[in-house]
């Protein structure tokens, strides 16, 4: 395997993981912690989240870890590594369609509507406008957490292969 294989192989494993990381946060405290707020907290708080997201330091993992895996995939097929180049196409199609394309249709838009919102101050208004954010959003947030996963799991057996070759 070469150097350059193997560099763009970790920095998938890398991306993959943070990605991962970073949906799963959201899962198992942040959504949780927000509805355990008052709405109208929770409806401010998910709005400056949602404005500081965009930003240098989450961005590689969001829209580089499907290029890097389809590139990962194309080094390994060409060194007649059929076997890992199939886990890391597989890995990053399944991101770039069940991670970046899932989000940038379903959770970016929830965001952009949250975010133009003028918070009530009447807390029923605000637990309505909060309980079917949340809600909705949060299943597709499960969603793109189990892909990242799944494309963790792709990313390491990819791995595997290229290492026994």
């Amino acid at each position: 395997m070469s150097r350059l294989t193997f560099g763009t192989a970790f920095l998938g494993l890398v991306l993959s993981g943070a990605i991962f990381g970073f949906f799963y946060a959201w899962v198992c405290s942040t959504m949780w912690g927000l509805d355990a707020a008052d709405p109208r907290v929770a409806i401010a708080a998910m709005q400056a989240m949602n404005a500081s997201v965009r930003n240098a330091i989450f961005a590689p993992a969001f829209f580089g870890t499907g290029p890097v895996l389809l590139l990962v995939g194309v080094f390994a097929f060409r060194s007649q590594n059929r076997s890992a180049a199939k886990w890391f196409v597989s890995g990053g199609l399944l991101y770039t369609l069940g991670g970046m394309v899932l989000t940038m249709v379903v959770n970016v838009p929830m965001n952009e509507a949250l975010g133009a919102l003028i918070v009530p101050e009447d807390i029923a208004s605000a637990r309505e406008i909060w309980s079917d954010y949340s809600d909705r959003w949060q299943v597709f947030n499960q969603i793109r957490t189990l892909v990242s996963g799944v494309v963790l799991i792709l990313v390491g057996i990819g791995i595997f292969e290229l290492a026994r070759k």
